[in-house]
């Protein structure tokens, strides 16, 4: 058989087009970015982004504002044919909304059913399938006028029903409603207000436009969270974040001590944080040894609520123990604000008095568009009672006419004709029941004619005044905060009032003997374990480095041979005893591999008198001011403390001059005065040369104590620098 030829496809490549990445950017990028933007992530002057409102307005269809519960899966279900994203990011928009979830001071969605919780990351909300909803009453306020034509209505994703493009709310819900929105290159983060504050601060803003910060300031005090806790006030950040929508409210954990089993209750917590982030941090803390003040901690949330228990040790300040978790733990947190609002879908940051004048603008636009379509409701029903007046003038003529009329059709042109009336009054005559066609009723009629004359006339007044519709704004409003006001969940504490934690206060001190060995093995020796035993004991062949007396509340340096310089508290260490090899400090502080001490310190200053010497492989040293180590910040670890063109082989700290014995690699050694190595300003400076060595050769070791030599070591010592060593074997 002959073999088949392969086939070969011929692929054919599209041309390269050369193509400006502006371009690029503008054709294919900046249309989804303002996709998120506008139709996702940023809320409008409703408050609601569009994921919100699609839900509430399906709700609200489905007749979830008056009638019962529904399954969350219908109503899931039924909000797909607006938003087209799929049913498990509806039901967590739902979620959210819940009186359950308790993310929100006024609940937008009455539920049935768990719903998880807002300060907890891990208590899951049950399944749409179990849990039931429906429209909380507050939300008539944000339906208010939308049968009227409030707002506009656009078609939705497939073009078969309308939906709103804003909720006509009665109240500034943007400020009433947390929200949380990351976009394309910006984002939004909105924090609660009191509504009964916000109304009065709108009020106030209605009836003076250019009302000041300061009195905003005294009417909307500060945000108001639903998980409560205190807010520690601070006058220029609040006005920063009222004047320019942006900066951070300081949250603090709410307790109370239950002496009787010595333990403290936090019952509020951070709306910014969760229980699973402060106990994890809290047990992060216990292990480490930091919180010797707690027996035990665990979570008590039950029916009743929110609950995190810590148990004390006997003799433990509940208050000073608070401050100490308030700094180290999420118990107190920030809510960093960002009111970053879409007006007439362009993003905005705002402060409070700008954003308010922006619904009062867009709240004045739904109440003219409601003010005229009752407007002309009225005019349309005064216009076919105006019919029923000239009826009264002669009723029998009106039952004559449809009376002789031989074909229905011609009824309506015959009244029209007869009474000199248009097509539409004469059908509503014409509609009238037969029983209705009394003298009574018609005058009945006629005598709404000149109470629907007044409405008329005081709705045109209204539409023509301002004033007068800020003053319907101003009376819903003050309806509203009756309604629905509520006092302050979040305690206002001013923060020149708090007690601020001070480490000094919490670290138990006492007196205590440092010891360092030149392989790295430190030990914090109490000087009562010194009574029995002050031999150190130390790894084969390794020595002891250094011997310091302090206390546990001293904080101590470590520079190593890597020229890093490494800040610890002494409190930091277990005490241990003389007999034990200590703690390895390349693995308790994290050094990198290879890297040794050189020096310890107690370092609780750094005077610009005291220096730090060091001494190089290279036999060169320098000398630099303690001062130039002063950092803003807790720095534990500080790199380039000295050259690094030399590898450090030792240093010391300075307070008055020394003698310091410099020994090189071929044993020969000299001892110079520290004063005669000089000063440098700059700690990366490489020092000039101190001891004499020949090629090869290098600095092997240097000390301070020399008590090995008879009469100090005499013959080394020099007063000029550079000088040559001496061999030290002749000294000894």
């Amino acid at each position: 058989m002959a073999k088949k030829k392969k086939q070969v496809k011929e692929i054919i490549y599209a041309p390269v087009v050369n193509q400006p990445i502006t371009e690029t950017i503008e054709k294919n990028y900046m249309p989804y970015v303002m996709s998120v933007i506008v139709s996702r992530a940023i809320p409008e002057i409703d408050g609601l982004k569009p994921a919100h409102r699609k839900l509430l307005y399906t709700m609200y269809r489905m007749g979830l504002l008056t009638g019962a519960r529904t399954k969350s899966a219908n109503i899931v279900g039924q909000t797909m044919k607006l938003n087209p994203h799929g049913d498990a990011s509806i039901y967590e928009t739902m979620v959210r909304l819940t009186r359950g979830n308790a993310t929100l001071l006024h609940p937008l969605v009455d539920s049935k059913g768990s719903f998880g919780k807002q300060y907890s990351s891990e208590m899951k909300y049950a399944a749409s399938r179990y849990t039931e909803c429906k429209l909380d009453s507050i939300c008539a306020e944000l339906f208010e006028g939308i049968d009227k034509n409030a707002v506009d209505m656009v078609d939705n994703y497939d073009a078969t029903m309308k939906e709103p493009v804003l909720l006509p709310t009665t109240f500034p819900n943007v400020l009433v409603m947390p929200n949380m929105g990351i976009a394309v290159g910006m984002a939004s983060n909105i924090c609660s207000f009191n509504l009964a504050e916000i109304c009065d601060g709108t009020i106030a803003l209605l009836r003076k436009p250019n009302l000041s910060v300061e009195k905003m300031m005294e009417l909307v005090k500060a945000p108001d969270f639903s998980g409560g806790g205190a807010i520690l006030y601070d006058e220029n950040q609040i006005r920063q974040i009222y004047e320019t929508g942006q900066g951070s409210v300081k949250l603090r954990a709410r307790y109370v001590y239950d002496k009787d089993a010595n333990c403290i209750d936090i019952i509020e917590i951070p709306y910014s944080t969760t229980i699973e982030l402060i106990m994890s941090k809290l047990t992060t803390l216990y292990k480490e040894k930091k919180l010797k003040e707690i027996r035990d901690f665990r979570d008590e949330i039950d029916l009743n609520g929110f609950k995190l228990t810590l148990d004390l040790e006997r003799g433990v300040d509940p208050d000073k123990l608070m401050t100490k978790l308030f700094k180290l733990t999420p118990l107190e947190d920030s809510f960093k604000c960002n009111f970053n609002i879409l007006i007439d879908s362009v993003p905005r940051t705002m402060g409070i008095i700008e954003i308010l004048s922006e619904w009062i603008r867009f709240r004045l636009g739904c109440l003219r568009r409601e003010l005229q379509f009752d407007l002309e409701k009225k005019k349309d029903k005064l216009h076919l009672l105006l019919a029923l007046g000239k009826i009264l003038l002669d009723i029998d003529k009106a039952i004559r006419i449809i009376h002789k009329t031989e074909k229905d059709a011609d009824v309506v042109p015959n009244l029209m004709k007869g009474f000199e009336i248009d097509e539409r009054q004469a059908n509503y005559i014409a509609d009238i029941k037969l029983r209705n066609i009394n003298r009574e009723y018609i005058l009945n009629r006629i005598a709404e004619i000149e109470s629907l004359q007044k409405e008329i006339s005081d709705m045109e007044e209204t539409l023509a005044d301002e004033l007068k519709q800020k003053a319907l704004i101003i009376e819903q409003l003050t309806a509203i905060k009756k309604k629905y006001g509520q006092p302050r969940r979040s305690f206002i504490v001013h923060a020149s009032s708090v007690m601020e934690y001070n480490e000094e206060e919490h670290i138990e001190n006492y007196s205590a003997r440092f010891v360092l060995t030149r392989e790295g093995y430190f030990k914090k020796i109490t000087f009562r374990s010194l009574q029995g035993n002050d031999e150190q004991k130390c790894k084969e062949g390794d020595e002891v480095l250094s011997i310091l007396d302090g206390e546990n509340r001293d904080d101590l340096i470590f520079v190593t041979d890597n020229a890093q310089m490494y800040r610890v508290k002494a409190n930091d260490f277990e005490p241990t005893k003389a007999s034990a090899l200590g703690d390895f400090l390349p693995a308790v502080l994290g050094m990198d591999p290879g890297e040794k001490p050189i020096l310890m310190n107690i370092q609780n200053s750094y005077p610009e008198k005291e220096n730090f010497v060091f001494l190089f492989e290279n036999g060169k040293g320098v000398r630099v001011s303690a001062a130039s180590y002063v950092t803003t910040g807790n720095r534990r670890k500080l790199t380039s403390v000295c050259s690094k063109a030399s590898r450090p082989v030792a240093a010391f700290y300075e307070k008055a001059p020394m003698d310091i014995l410099l020994v090189s690699s071929e044993n020969r050694g000299i001892v110079i005065k520290s004063s005669l190595i000089p000063l440098k300003s700059t700690r990366t400076s490489g020092g000039v040369q101190l001891i004499t060595l020949k090629k090869g050769q290098t600095l092997a070791f240097a000390k301070t104590d020399l008590s090995e030599f008879p009469g100090g070591a005499t013959g080394l010592k020099k007063l000029k620098i550079p000088a040559p060593g001496v061999p030290l074997d002749s000294l000894k």
